[in-house]
């Protein structure tokens, strides 16, 4: 057993684990932050996103002992008291119907529209394609997509 120290979420967390402990397993058990999923536990399906400094990376899969830098988990995408663009706009487009695979999927969302803010039906495709939806919501999920980067760029416009 070791002591990790990780920045989850803007806070500060002593984590005492096994090194090769996933952080999937981490966040939901020492830290109890519910959100990120166990669906497979190869990193196929995307229900265990998080990000690493702005990275969606599959947290089913990735060791405690190679975590480095800022991780974010959906009960951190919101600011301030304000949702995130991609979590209003899958309220805004009823994305979820199980809702298990959700928080990944809107990881995986907001990680794509931080490096590109203008996708294409194919690079949202590409994107989320490490994200798997048992319900098929597919057609939901892009057009929330869509609809958070257009947020985006208008509330980009308004700061200018």
């Amino acid at each position: 057993m070791q002591t990790y120290q990780l920045m989850v979420n803007g806070a500060p967390h002593a984590v005492t684990s096994e090194p090769d402990k996933p952080l999937l397993w981490v966040l939901r058990d020492h830290l109890k932050l519910k959100g990120a999923k166990y669906g497979c536990g190869i990193a196929q399906c995307g229900a265990c996103t998080v990000h690493i400094d702005g990275v969606a990376v599959q947290s089913c899969v990735l060791p405690i002992s190679r975590v480095s830098g800022r991780v974010t988990t959906i009960e951190g995408l919101a600011k301030n008291g304000l949702l995130h663009p991609v979590q209003s706009a899958w309220i805004e487009h009823d994305v979820p119907q199980c809702g298990y695979c959700q928080a990944g999927q809107i990881m995986s969302a907001a990680a794509m529209l931080a490096v590109n803010p203008a996708p294409t039906d194919v690079d949202i495709d590409t994107a989320m394609s490490g994200n798997y939806c048992r319900c098929g919501t597919y057609v939901r999920i892009r057009a929330a997509i869509h609809a958070a980067a257009e947020a985006r760029s208008v509330e980009g416009e308004a700061e200018v």
